[in-house]
C-alpha cells in the first residue's frame, strides 16, 4: 500500500501505455511467432513483418508486465498470460484485445466527456448504432463475435450445468447472436430443443455455428425485431447480454414483447453483470464505461435496479444465482 495519492491515477495512465504494447502483440501477431519458443527481438521482427529495433522495445515493455520472458539477452518465449493472446488459445483475448482496440470502439471511449456532459452520442453519430456497425465492419463484426464466444463460454457453461432445465422441452435464446450459449444449453440437455430469435443478417452464422456444435437437428432459427415481437412459444425464454444495451423502458419493451409469446408457467432467464450496491471494485463497473459510449442509455445494473426494472415490466423475480465471469443468472416468472 503507497502513500502516494498520485498512485491510483498514475496506475490508470500506465494502463493505457500498457495497452498499446498490448495492441502491438496482438495485431503483429508476436505471440503466434512464439508459439514455437524463444526467438530474438530480430527473428520475431522478421515472422511479424516489422522494424527489430522499435519491436524490441515493446518486447522489453511486455516482459515488464509479464506477458513475456527473457530467456537471454534481446530473446523471449510466451509467459502463461502471454498465450491467452493465441488465437486458438482456450481462452483467448486475441479478439477482445483488437476488438477494444477498434478505431471506431476507441472513439466512443474518447469521447465519452461529451457524452457525459451534453448526453449526445458522438460515436453513434459517427458510425451508426453499434450493431449496424458491427454489420456494415465485416473485420470489427467476426472479432466482435469471436470476442462475445469466449466471453460467453464460461457462464454458457455455468449456466448450463447449474439451471434445473428438467421441467422445460424448449427455450428460446432471444438476441442470442450466433447461438454460443443455446447450443451449449442443448449439449447439456439433449431433451431440449430450441431457437435462436435474431435479426436476419445474424442468422446464416447461427445456423452454421449450430450445426458445428451438433444441434441443429434440435435447434432453429429465427428471425425478426425483439422491439416488434418475438414470436415463438418456449417453456423458457433466454436473455444473455441483452438488457445492458438499453434504458429501462426500451428493456420493458422487449420484456412485454417475450411475455406476449410466453405461457402462463414460461420462465425468462438473464444473463448479465448484477453490480454491488457500495464502492467495491466490479468488472461491470468498468464494462459500463463502454457501455456509455457507445449505447448512451442502457448500462449495467445493480441488483435493486435490476429487480425494480423485471417488476415494473410485469416479472417476479424468482431467483439471482452468481454464475461466472461476474456474470448472474436471474430467473423471472409473470408476476401473480
Amino acid at each position: 500500500m503507497t502513500d502516494d495519492p498520485s498512485a491510483p491515477v498514475l496506475e490508470l495512465i500506465r494502463g493505457v501505455w500498457r495497452f498499446s504494447a498490448l495492441h502491438v502483440l496482438a495485431r503483429l501477431g508476436v505471440a503466434e511467432a512464439l508459439r514455437g519458443g524463444p526467438l530474438t527481438a530480430t527473428q520475431i521482427a522478421g515472422r511479424c513483418d516489422a522494424r527489430p529495433e522499435l519491436l524490441a522495445r515493446v518486447l522489453r515493455a511486455a516482459a515488464g508486465f509479464g506477458l513475456l520472458r527473457s530467456v537471454a539477452p534481446g530473446t523471449y518465449e510466451l509467459t502463461e498470460a502471454g498465450e491467452v493472446l493465441l488465437p486458438d488459445h482456450p481462452r483467448s483475448l486475441h479478439a477482445g484485445v483488437l476488438t477494444t482496440a477498434d478505431p471506431a470502439l476507441m472513439y466512443s471511449l474518447l469521447t465519452l466527456p461529451e457524452t457525459v456532459a451534453t448526453g449526445r452520442r458522438p460515436f453513434v453519430a459517427r458510425y451508426g448504432p453499434l450493431y449496424r456497425h458491427l454489420a456494415t465492419d465485416k473485420e470489427l463484426g467476426e472479432l466482435f463475435d469471436a470476442y462475445m464466444d469466449l466471453r460467453s463460454r464460461t457462464f454458457a457453461r455455468a449456466l448450463a450445468e447449474t439451471y434445473d432445465f428438467s421441467q422445460a422441452r424448449s427455450v428460446v435464446d432471444v438476441g442470442g447472436g450466433k447461438g454460443h450459449i443455446l447450443a451449449t444449453v442443448l449439449r447439456t440437455h439433449p431433451h431440449l430443443s430450441g431457437t435462436v430469435f435474431e435479426l436476419a443478417h445474424l442468422a446464416p452464422a447461427a445456423r452454421a455455428c449450430l450445426a458445428e456444435r451438433g444441434v441443429a437437428d434440435r435447434a432453429d432459427v429465427v428471425t425478426g425485431d425483439f422491439f416488434a415481437s418475438v414470436p415463438v412459444k418456449a417453456d423458457v425464454y433466454l436473455l444473455s447480454n441483452v438488457l445492458h444495451n438499453w434504458d429501462d423502458a426500451e428493456a420493458a419493451r422487449i420484456i412485454g414483447n417475450v411475455l406476449t409469446a410466453m405461457p402462463p408457467r414460461g420462465r425468462i432467464l438473464f444473463l448479465d453483470m448484477i453490480l454491488p450496491d457500495d464502492d467495491s471494485p466490479h468488472l461491470g463497473k468498468d464494462l459500463d464505461m463502454r457501455m456509455l459510449g457507445v449505447f448512451g442509455s442502457g448500462g449495467e445494473r445493480t441488483r435493486a435496479e435490476y429487480t425494480r426494472l423485471l417488476e415494473r415490466a410485469g416479472l417476479s423475480v424468482a431467483g439471482i444465482t452468481e454464475l461466472a465471469a461476474s456474470t448472474s443468472l436471474i430467473e423471472a416468472m409473470r408476476a401473480e
